[in-house]
């Protein structure tokens, strides 16, 4: 997060309260002298505040002000393959004004020669790259210098048009063909993107304009997206203000994502989901911070009967010590595009604040699929509406042809060490005739809430337990057992339901 250095009084008190009262007892009391004094005293805090503005303006467009960006200090920059190149030697110029695509695709290129060497690095410098959507290669690390921003080209008629996804049947928001992602992969092999702390930025505010002005007839592209390859670290960058979902690994196996940074402002950047995994398997997302216009996580697997053709789950994913945001959507979700399955999925020592919904699981008839084998271990919720949720009825559907008769199975889902405060509806799990959510368990949880009124631990179609005592006290579909596993009561109320949307 950026902190932003706000003057709350004059310069004067500012600087009163600052400076001891022990060391300002020699300060004589000539009004002319103490005059010329705070007159250089706020010569002084002007100067100081104009310097944090602009050392922040990194965290903003490229467009303006540019001499006043901040100057980064020369930092050694670690060689992680045989050849290093620097972009420079390519002929790009970071201004934020040269578009750098060629330079960009030479620097690959260049690097794809050296397969057989063990690859090659590309170092992106401090400054403003701007450049249309470029591809990766194998046995290559993109390495982004601090200070050093990747901008996007905000024109789409820049950015290549792709077969759709095929789990997803078409694109995903347009029938036909769907914009392609500002960096992308496919059928890669060792490929690391990682650096001091360096920006990634998609300049989405232009896409996210002219979508809710429907004036676009594809798909908008995802930030960075890797499909069909393997052996893929993302670390230390961040990434920003995607048009569309920001990171979109598709159908990877062995993917690391860690101490990655993905921002997004919370409202109007409708779908910047911060990481989809989809269709992936043995994958770790760790030690991010994540605040964006939709899901923090999303974890899917393909829409519908095309989810169910591809048939390839998303399975053994970990994911720990995260702080999410989202207000729009929820922190951490699985779905609703979920059919080819999900499964063996563990999330552990999440916090999300100021969130709309906490941890969400999403589906509706049609989905078919599963989402079985899920773990949530130590999440903390921090001043959200919803904090535990499972949805059956999320009609969204890819087209008319889907068979509502394909139903997904949901089971085997714990939820341990849960705590909180200020959450209006600690949990709602809404199982249907159709979808019973199966074999549900809580312990070790007490969150504190908002609303005092009775049915905040919602249920319906569920089957499960609770293991000792849990605040708020849980609804009657659950068995109750006590901390050494002992049944004490069985419950006969598992297709009762108890869902108020009312608040």
């Amino acid at each position: 997060m950026v902190e932003t250095l706000t003057p709350t009084s004059s310069p004067s008190s500012w600087w009163r309260r600052w400076w001891p009262h022990s060391h300002r007892r020699w300060i004589p009391t000539n009004t002319t002298f103490l005059s010329a004094h705070k007159a250089l005293l706020a010569a002084l805090w002007l100067a100081f505040f104009f310097s944090v503005f602009y050392w922040q303006r990194d965290a903003a467009g490229a467009g303006d002000l540019l001499i006043f960006r901040r100057a980064f200090p020369s930092r050694m920059l670690p060689k992680l393959r045989p050849v290093a190149f620097n972009l420079t030697d390519f002929g790009a110029v970071g201004d934020g004004i040269t578009l750098n695509t060629a330079a960009f695709e030479s620097a690959v290129l260049a690097i794809s020669k050296l397969r057989k060497k063990g690859g090659g690095q590309l170092n992106v410098p401090p400054g403003y790259w701007l450049t249309a959507p470029f591809n990766l290669t194998s046995h290559m690390t993109l390495f982004l210098a601090e200070g050093a921003v990747i901008l996007g080209i905000d024109d789409e008629k820049y950015w290549p048009l792709m077969p759709p996804l095929p789990s997803y049947g078409y694109g995903r928001e347009h029938p036909g063909p769907r914009y392609g992602s500002l960096i992308h992969g496919q059928n890669l092999k060792d490929v690391v993107i990682t650096g001091h702390n360096g920006t990634i930025n998609g300049q989405g505010q232009t896409w996210w304009k002219k979508y809710r002005q429907k004036l676009l007839n594809h798909t908008r592209g995802p930030l960075v997206q890797i499909m069909w390859s393997t052996d893929i670290l993302i670390s230390n960058i961040t990434l920003r203000d995607s048009p569309f979902w920001t990171l979109h690994p598709y159908d990877c196996k062995n993917v690391t994502i860690r101490t990655v940074t993905i921002l997004a402002p919370i409202f109007e950047a409708p779908n910047t989901d911060g990481i989809d995994p989809d269709s992936c398997e043995d994958m770790v997302i760790e030690d991010c911070y994540i605040s964006v216009g939709d899901d923090g996580i999303a974890i899917k697997s393909g829409w519908d009967q095309y989810g169910i053709a591809y048939a390839r789950p998303s399975t053994n994913i970990l994911i720990r010590n995260l702080v999410v945001r989202s207000m729009v959507s929820a922190g951490l979700s699985i779905g609703s595009e979920m059919s080819g399955g999900v499964s063996n999925v563990t999330v552990e020592n999440l916090h999300v604040w100021n969130s709309r919904r906490a941890i969400w699981i999403k589906t509706a008839p049609g989905r078919g699929g599963y989402v079985r084998h899920i773990t949530y271990r130590n999440v903390t919720f921090d001043n959200v509406r919803v904090g535990i949720v499972i949805k059956t009825d999320y009609n969204e559907y890819a087209d008319d042809e889907f068979d509502p008769k394909a139903v997904p199975i949901l089971e085997d889902i714990s939820y341990t060490s849960i705590h909180g405060e200020g959450v209006r509806v600690p949990v709602r799990i809404h199982g249907s005739d159709e979808i019973p959510v199966r074999n549900i368990t809580f312990h070790d949880m007490s969150v504190g809430i908002t609303y005092k009124k009775k049915h905040i631990f919602q249920c319906s179609f569920v089957q499960g337990r609770v293991i000792g005592t849990i605040f708020p006290a849980p609804c009657d579909n659950l068995d109750r057992y006590d901390e050494q596993g002992h049944l004490i009561i069985r419950s006969i109320h598992q297709n009762m339901s108890d869902i108020d949307y009312d608040f």
